[in-house]
C-alpha cells in the first residue's frame, strides 16, 4: 500500500509540473508553483525529484516511455508495413491530442532542455528503431523502395509527423490532429510526384 502511495503521489507530481511547463514555460516555473498545481507542500516534492531538472528529466525518462510503448503495441497488431506505419501515425497524433500539454513540453521545451539530452537522444532512437523495422518490412514485401536509404527516410517521416504536431501546438490545438494521419501515410507512400509526370519523365 505505501508502494501504491508513493507511486500516485510521484505520477500526480509529475502530472503536475508538465501542466505548469505547459503554461509557464520551464524555465519560468518554480517547484512552488508545482506544488500548488499538485496540492501539496513545497517539501513534498523533494521527497520524489531532487530539482526541477530531476522533475524534467523523469518526464522524459517515464511518461514518454509510456506512449512509445504504445507505439510498439499498435504497430505489432498490423500485419503488412503500410498498416504499421498508419498505426504508428495514428496513435502518435492520437497520443499528443489527447495529452497537449505533452505535446507543448516536448514540442517547445525539449531542445532547450540540455540536461535531457540523453533520455531525448533515447527516446528519438526508440522511434527510429521502430520506422526502420517498417521500412525494411516494407521493402520486403514489395511495398516500399529498395533504393531509398533507409536512416534518410526515418528522419523524413518523423521530421514530418513532428511538423504537424508542432504546427497543431502553436495553433492552439484547435482542430482534430488524427485527421492527418491517412494525409501522411499517402505522403510517406506515394510521394508528392504525379504518375503523368513520372510517366513522360517531365522534370
Amino acid at each position: 500500500m505505501e508502494q501504491k502511495n508513493k507511486n500516485n503521489k510521484y505520477n500526480l507530481i509529475l502530472e503536475a509540473a508538465v501542466k505548469v511547463f505547459a503554461a509557464n514555460g520551464f524555465y519560468n516555473s518554480t517547484i512552488s508553483q508545482i506544488a500548488k498545481e499538485a496540492g501539496v507542500a513545497d517539501g513534498t516534492i523533494y521527497l520524489y525529484f531532487k530539482s526541477k531538472d530531476d522533475i524534467m528529466a523523469n518526464f522524459f525518462s517515464y511518461k514518454t516511455k509510456q506512449v512509445f510503448d504504445r507505439f510498439r503495441e499498435v504497430v505489432e497488431l498490423a500485419d503488412d508495413a503500410v498498416e504499421k506505419l498508419r498505426n504508428l501515425v495514428r496513435r502518435h497524433l492520437e497520443e499528443f491530442q489527447a495529452d497537449r500539454n505533452m505535446a507543448v513540453v516536448f514540442h517547445n521545451e525539449a531542445r532547450q532542455f540540455h540536461q535531457g539530452d540523453v533520455q531525448i537522444s533515447d527516446i528519438t532512437q526508440m522511434y527510429l528503431d521502430i520506422l526502420g523495422e517498417i521500412i525494411e518490412k516494407g521493402q520486403e514485401e514489395g511495398q516500399m523502395r529498395r533504393d531509398l536509404y533507409i536512416s534518410l527516410v526515418k528522419r523524413y517521416i518523423i521530421g514530418a509527423i513532428d511538423e504537424v504536431i508542432n504546427t497543431w501546438v502553436h495553433a492552439g490545438g484547435k482542430y482534430d490532429l488524427v485527421t492527418f494521419t491517412d494525409p501522411l501515410v499517402d505522403l510517406f507512400i506515394n510521394g508528392i510526384g504525379s504518375n503523368i509526370n513520372q510517366n513522360n519523365n517531365v522534370r
